[in-house]
């Protein structure tokens, strides 16, 4: 079988096997040009177990975009293909497949339209909404999840741990235990769900932001195992790096021995005009262990100095922390609010991996065909389980706000409709036949317009956006959510909720369907 290099298993070859061997089969049965829509979604928000979120933030489209715009099949590609066989030794893609590969194996005839990256989206509610020829549209399907799902579970993860931080910095640390290179698409969402910086020196360069990090124990280590002492190493690490020295205190005695040590290096610092940076704690109580520095910082005139956290946080954790502070810091004669404001996290492993919930279900599902005429037909999936029943057809969707200017719901309907001119909408459950309710015109103060063309026949329509305006959006719409959905634990549900118009062309379509196959009637 023909091998290629790992760097071009990222290419047109980045897809499932069996999406290709549909798009023969398309092919083969003239149906590969054929106009189709498919749709991103995701089915449930993120559940750690313990804790749940409320809200998901898009991320990862700016690379999807990219990626679509430079990637064709190339002659590698199908000589990798043409090298292919099946149990009896046959072939598996044929010349007549391959040759059209050849000349339209592109994504230039491709139009999507969705969300703005960096936004809030929610179960259920198109976030994508894909068009173009069937095979090529079938084809994308693995590698727009690829590079969807993954940075939007970790910029949700990164939102949640900003929050809990109440203002304090976040810094991404968790390379070094990342799904492999995945680790920089990681990286980038973190820093659009609320990270400041990450460790991660390419990933700080791609975005345009500098890299952060402060030293390893190893480096303690190496100058104690020369036979000098930890105080010789932060003297050195403190000449390299007179304006940005912070100091990792706990490799021998955080307290007995690590802090005094810093506090001594930084004296020698400050009498050279330098201001030391401070300091990183990465094991024990970080709660009391912070009060302690603090105190200890403040006395030898420190205040400003920096108190690093590392060590398995996240946003529990961090909550913990910040909890144990306000509890016990006036006690020790530290002030909580102004310990809490110079308190910087390192979220490592938890935040790079989603600890508690390690991918989303983020999906793409056809949801409707042209047919020869040009006539557009609602396409639809029925499952046992009434939530996986799809919402068929060409859709827009939108976000009701209510007079204070809070979102109250995302409306999912059909793409011809306006429920800005609505004098009152009847609101559906995607799911339950038996919910609903009615929301007149006084009871909604805004009604935002959520899809915007990103590609249009191939042609790209939004440019490349800098992490500044991916967070700015994101912090937008995070203030426009009703805290109780923001919650950490047991958030208030958010509802996406089906027009009138919608939910009556799924409820047709099911019975139509089950008709047709002889299944009777049943609730959709």
């Amino acid at each position: 079988m023909q091998q290629i290099p790992a760097a071009a298993a990222t290419g047109f070859l980045m897809t499932d096997q069996y999406q290709l061997t549909m798009a023969q089969l398309y092919f083969r049965e003239d149906l590969h040009r054929t106009p189709a829509q498919f749709e991103y979604f995701f089915r449930s928000y993120p559940d750690y177990d313990s804790h749940q979120a409320g809200y998901c933030i898009f991320a990862g489209l700016g690379p999807l975009l990219d990626w679509l715009q430079r990637t064709r099949c190339q002659e590698r590609d199908l000589a990798c293909l043409r090298s292919q066989t099946g149990p009896a030794g046959e072939r598996v893609f044929g010349d007549d497949f391959l040759h059209w590969l050849a000349a339209e194996g592109h994504f230039g005839a491709v139009s999507i339209r969705g969300l703005q990256e960096g936004r809030v989206m929610h179960p259920e509610a198109p976030v994508l909404v894909v068009r173009g020829p069937l095979a090529v549209c079938q084809i994308l399907e693995t590698p727009l999840l690829n590079h969807l799902n993954y940075p939007s579970l970790i910029a949700t993860k990164a939102a949640r741990v900003q929050a809990s931080a109440r203002g304090g910095s976040v810094l991404e640390f968790g390379m070094r235990r990342g799904p492999g290179a995945a680790v920089n698409a990681g990286a980038r969402a973190a820093l659009i769900g609320g990270a400041d910086f990450t460790s991660n020196v390419g990933a700080s360069h791609w975005v345009g932001l500098p890299p952060r990090g402060t030293h390893a124990h190893s480096m303690v280590q190496a100058f104690m195992g020369l036979g000098a002492d930890e105080l010789t190493a932060f003297r050195a690490f403190a000449a390299a790096y007179p304006d940005n020295c912070l100091l990792l205190v706990d490799t021998v005695d955080t307290l007995g021995s690590g802090l005094p040590n810093a506090i001594r290096v930084f004296e020698e610092l400050r009498a050279k005009g330098h201001r030391p940076a401070g300091i990183r704690l990465d094991s024990g109580d970080l709660a009391y262990l912070a009060i302690q520095a603090a105190r200890e910082l403040d006395a030898a005139g420190f205040p400003d100095c920096k108190i690093v956290l590392s060590n398995q946080l996240d946003e529990l954790v961090i909550t913990q922390i910040l909890a144990q502070i306000e509890e016990e810091a006036a006690d020790h004669g530290v002030d909580p609010a102004a310990l809490v404001g110079r308190l910087v996290y390192g979220v490592g492993t938890s935040l790079i991996t989603s600890r508690g919930h390690a991918a989303l279900d983020g999906v793409y599902k056809l949801t409707a065909i042209a047919r020869g005429d040009g006539d557009w037909q609602p396409a639809i999936k029925i499952s046992e389980t009434a939530a996986k029943t799809l919402n068929p057809g060409d859709k827009g969707l939108w976000r009701l706000y209510d007079r204070r200017g809070k979102a109250n719901a995302d409306l999912v309907g059909l793409a011809d409709e306006d429920p800005g001119q609505c004098e009152s909408l009847v609101l559906h459950h995607p799911a339950d036949a038996q919910v609903q309710r009615r929301l007149d015109c006084e009871q909604v103060g805004e009604v935002e317009d959520l899809l915007v063309d990103h590609v249009v026949d191939g042609d790209r329509r939004t440019g490349t956006e800098g992490i500044d305006a991916l967070r700015e959006r994101r912090r937008a719409d995070l203030d426009r959510l009703d805290p109780g959905v923001r919650r950490l634990v047991n958030p208030h549900v958010y509802h996406v909720s089906l027009t009138d118009a919608l939910w009556r062309q799924k409820q047709d379509l099911v019975r139509r369907m089950r008709a047709e196959h002889g299944l009777g009637d049943a609730d959709p």
